[in-house]
């Protein structure tokens, strides 16, 4: 392979980590936990942008229940933000020739 090419690739793999940066805080998923007693929104950088709660949980004596089921959802909603961005990296990387299993530092 020669240097030009090379540092074309590589200026190339720059060029869309920074588009693949703005495009991860525009990402949003769902988590939800209970049968949908808990939901939550969260963005790309697992940040948390809503969440409801079935009025059926605001009963004294639930507060232990409601705990669990809100970090079941966040871990859900985790999962499918991790997901997205997978998802929009491999789509963004993909034209560049990198080598299988390579991962990206984040």
């Amino acid at each position: 392979m020669d240097f030009l090419k090379m540092m074309k690739q590589a200026k190339q793999m720059q060029e869309q980590m920074g588009s693949l940066q703005e495009q991860i805080v525009e990402i949003e998923a769902d988590g939800s936990a209970g049968g949908g007693l808990v939901s939550l929104r969260l963005n790309g950088k697992g940040e948390l942008k809503s969440l409801k709660i079935d009025p059926s949980l605001l009963k004294e004596g639930e507060g232990e229940i409601l705990e669990d089921l809100i970090i079941a959802a966040h871990a859900d909603g985790r999962v499918k933000v991790d997901q997205a961005i997978q998802e929009k990296t491999q789509e963004l990387m993909g034209g560049l020739g990198l080598p299988p299993g390579m991962k990206l530092p984040f």
